[in-house]
């Protein structure tokens, strides 16, 4: 059975910083690329940032130079670096593994999602 576990969502200020961290468990052959998403309250699900599986990084444009993607392959972990925050990054925050291989276990996968709130 393969999991993926959230943390690190909570309760920032404005310009604020969070480290979100998500683990996939398991016997962990292969990830592909790992995803975060987010959804802010009536909003559609958004791509924030990705990173493939040679560590390459993409992101949102609303995000650039705030957020760093970075992943752990021997951990099989993926960890969202979040610096100077603001208000409208509140959101449930959401971790995907794309092209998970683990045994007879394969597909995308998705963590259960971690809240997080900027105040202003």
């Amino acid at each position: 059975q393969v999991q993926l576990v959230e943390s690190g969502g909570g309760l920032v200020q404005s310009g604020g910083s969070l480290r979100l961290s998500c683990q996939a468990s398991g016997s962990i052959d292969r990830i592909d690329a790992m995803v975060w998403y987010r959804q802010a309250p009536g909003k559609q699900r958004e791509l924030v940032a990705v990173i493939d599986s040679g560590g390459s990084p993409k992101y949102a444009d609303s995000v650039k130079g705030r957020f760093t993607i970075s992943r752990d392959n021997a951990k099989d972990t993926v960890y969202l670096q979040m610096d100077s925050l603001r208000p409208e990054d509140t959101a449930v925050y959401y971790c995907n593994a794309v092209g998970l291989v683990a045994g007879p276990f394969r597909g995308d996968y998705w963590g259960q999602g971690t809240q997080v709130t900027v105040s202003s």
